[in-house]
């Protein structure tokens, strides 16, 4: 049954940790989406193996209990914006890590210009100065739906206009040391 107050992980290490290919391959993601720890790269590695099972599944079953099913996984996906409209079972098995990690609200934060690097919009994010509609959302790793992608924006406006204040600044220190 297990100990209420210890949750079951929602990730599995890798099988070969010392896989150098591997290593790299996961350094890079890391850099590259702004990741703190390897650990989040697991969570979204095991969501996708998640999915990928279903669909395998769901293959495997006879055509008239696929039907239903199938439908379900799929808009279950377009609604978090990992599928388009008219995807099959085979899209699912096509997914990446890296769509997965384009859905996160810190790429997001990053991706609409609301930041200038991916550790910045972490930063954001866990500050709570990112609110998704009226709601602030302090998770950096929280999968955005695509009808809430629009919604994305600063908690309070004068943010916006410090952040702005605070880039302008920089450059203009930069500039000034050049000469």
């Amino acid at each position: 049954m297990g100990d209420p107050k210890k949750p079951k992980n929602k990730y599995e290490r890798p099988r070969m940790p010392w896989d150098k290919q591997d290593i790299m391959r996961r350094d890079e993601l890391c850099k590259k989406y702004g990741l703190k720890n390897k650990k989040e790269l697991w969570i979204a590695e095991a969501f996708l193996r998640r999915k990928r099972k279903v669909a395998r599944e769901l293959l495997a079953l006879p055509l008239e209990q696929r039907l239903e099913r199938q439908k379900e996984l799929i808009e279950s996906l377009i609604r978090v914006g990992l599928l388009k409209k008219d995807s099959t079972l085979n899209d699912v098995l096509a997914l990446t890590v890296e769509d997965i990690l384009e859905r996160r609200l810190q790429t997001l934060v990053w991706r609409k210009g609301l930041a200038r690097t991916p550790k910045q919009a972490r930063q954001l994010v866990v500050h709570g100065h990112i609110a998704i509609g009226s709601k602030k959302v302090s998770v950096p790793g929280y999968i955005v739906r695509k009808d809430e992608e629009n919604q994305i924006k600063f908690a309070k406006p004068a943010m916006e206009e410090k952040i702005k204040g605070i880039a302008a600044t920089a450059k203009t220190q930069k500039g000034g040391s050049n000469e």
